[in-house]
């Protein structure tokens, strides 16, 4: 229980920043996205991981270090905290949101951005969090937070920045029944990320020896 609940609270602060800064246009909303999660990471890393991302729970399975019944249970809580999340945006700001590739770019550079740098994420979490030669340090939720605020930064005017299914498709569910807003996209923030999250599992058993154990 502690897992979940963790996991849950993580993805919905993250879910909530990343609504409320979107929105309003934040300035430097990136920064804030990225700086929630690595806040977030340092609060659950030693309880749950600090996973709040469907594709980062997908490569710790792969990886071997997060059973099956867990990651079920992970994904539930992930997008449940993206969905309450998303209605907690509409209350405060009276609107939902989703994410959406800018007008006019195509199909496959949008793409291409969501699982390359959910490739990136979640190789960091794997090499950071779960790898012996790494094990113990105090860095990993800096390390976390900052692949997904460069991610934000480069990626994000072209595919929407998700980078997390829980992030692509909790808002785009809410934003459809209580808004204006389609499910069109929402195949994005589920092929992107999950690809992004399976390759990087592989890449890790490339870098990695297969002993090597780890915290997750």
């Amino acid at each position: 229980m502690a897992k979940l609940l963790t996991e849950a609270i993580g993805t919905f602060f993250l879910v909530l920043t990343v609504g409320l800064t979107v929105v309003q246009g934040t300035p430097f909303a990136p920064l804030a996205i990225g700086a929630v999660l690595m806040v977030m990471v340092y609060m659950g890393g030693h309880i749950s991981g600090g996973h709040y991302n469907p594709a980062v729970s997908l490569a710790v399975l792969l990886r071997g270090k997060l059973d099956a019944k867990d990651f079920v249970g992970y994904v539930a809580v992930q997008l449940a905290g993206a969905i309450v999340a998303t209605l907690v945006v509409r209350v405060i700001l009276g609107t939902t949101f989703a994410p959406a590739p800018t007008a006019g770019v195509q199909v496959m550079p949008a793409l291409l951005v969501e699982l390359l740098f959910t490739f990136a994420l979640a190789l960091v979490v794997l090499q950071t969090a779960t790898s012996d030669r790494t094990q113990g340090n105090s860095y990993f939720g800096l390390a976390i937070g900052f692949t997904v605020m460069v991610g934000a930064f480069a990626g994000g005017a072209i595919s929407g920045g998700a980078f997390n299914p829980a992030v692509g498709v909790g808002p785009t569910l809410t934003h459809a029944m209580l808004g204006s807003g389609g499910l069109g996209w929402i195949w994005l923030y589920l092929v992107g990320p999950l690809a992004g999250g399976a390759l990087a599992a592989v890449v890790f058993r490339l870098q990695e020896p297969p002993q090597t154990a780890g915290r997750l």
